[in-house]
């Protein structure tokens, strides 16, 4: 019995093998062929390995590896550093001009000193006086304007003014009165001179610097009144000037000098037909400033008003 068990589980055992022989088959090839897929992977793997890792080596630091390499720290040390110790770029002229020549050529522009720009900057400075210059301009024009209409608006007709070439810091102005007791007056009525004429140009300044004040018409001896017709007044300085006088009070302390200096209308021959001239006055004034600033100025006594 037993012997007839062994014999049917022998025939089924070969039944099982030699039924599907293709499965069979296929089941051991499909094993060697794991086997060998999974050897191969396991050599591609390794093969790969061993390929990348020269490929690392000819990039190192590069920036497509990951891994710091051994030269990339310092790569990227430079590269933080390289802006900070890089000099200023000039401008876009600057370099080119800079850059024209060898090192000799620029070493002797560094010691020639700054560039026209550099100079053209420096010399920005100059706007602030023109800024300055202007401003004075202005200040000169509205006061001027202003002594102009208090001067229209006076009732004695003591003087009048008239621009010359219509500039408003040149006036010829006309001086219309002066002391009726006085021997001058007489002078005028005999004479038939309407008026005393007088020149005033106003500085660039003005008015904290006097005008510069002339006769011009008729010729007159003494009176304060010297060559070229330039006039011996203590408030035409810059010494006696203060920029609270005007126009008008200073025509009247001029007609007011006329008087006591005994001022006359010339009568000679010869003389009282020669004319002021502006470059002679201009000279006297000079020299009679530099006089009194060096012996003083004379104060009249208070009889004499």
């Amino acid at each position: 019995m037993a012997t007839l068990l062994r014999k049917i589980g022998l025939i089924r055992l070969h039944n099982r093998d030699t039924e599907d022989p293709k499965h069979h088959h296929n089941h051991r090839g499909g094993g060697g062929g794991q086997q060998s897929a999974s050897l191969r992977g396991k050599g591609g793997a390794k093969s790969g390995g061993h390929k990348q890792q020269p490929q690392q080596q000819q990039h190192p630091g590069g920036a497509g590896d990951s891994s710091p390499g051994p030269g990339k720290g310092k790569g990227k040390r430079a590269a933080e550093l390289a802006p900070r110790d890089k000099p200023p770029q000039p401008a876009a002229g600057a370099a080119g001009a800079a850059g024209a020549g060898g090192p000799r050529e620029r070493a002797a522009g560094a010691r020639a000193g700054p560039g026209p720009a550099v100079a053209a900057a420096a010399a920005g400075g100059s706007l602030v006086p023109a800024a300055r210059q202007q401003h004075c301009t202005q200040v000169r024009s509205r006061r001027l304007m202003k002594e102009l209409q208090d001067i229209a608006r006076l009732s004695d007709r003591f003087i009048s003014v008239e621009l010359v070439d219509e500039s408003l810091f040149d006036w010829n102005v006309k001086l219309h009165q002066v002391d009726k007791d006085s021997v001058l007056w007489q002078d005028m009525k005999e004479t038939n001179t309407e008026f005393i004429l007088l020149n005033l140009t106003f500085p660039d300044n003005f008015p904290f610097s006097p005008p510069f004040m002339r006769v011009l018409s008729p010729r007159l001896e003494n009176g304060y009144v010297l060559d070229g017709g330039a006039i011996c007044m203590e408030l035409l300085t810059p010494r006696g000037w203060s920029s609270a006088y005007t126009v008008e009070a200073v025509m009247r302390q001029f007609a007011a000098s006329l008087v006591k200096g005994q001022g006359r209308i010339c009568r000679k021959a010869g003389k009282s037909k020669k004319s002021f001239s502006r470059k002679e006055a201009e000279a006297t004034f000079k020299s009679l400033v530099k006089t009194h600033e060096k012996y003083g100025w004379v104060t009249p006594p208070v009889s004499d008003g």
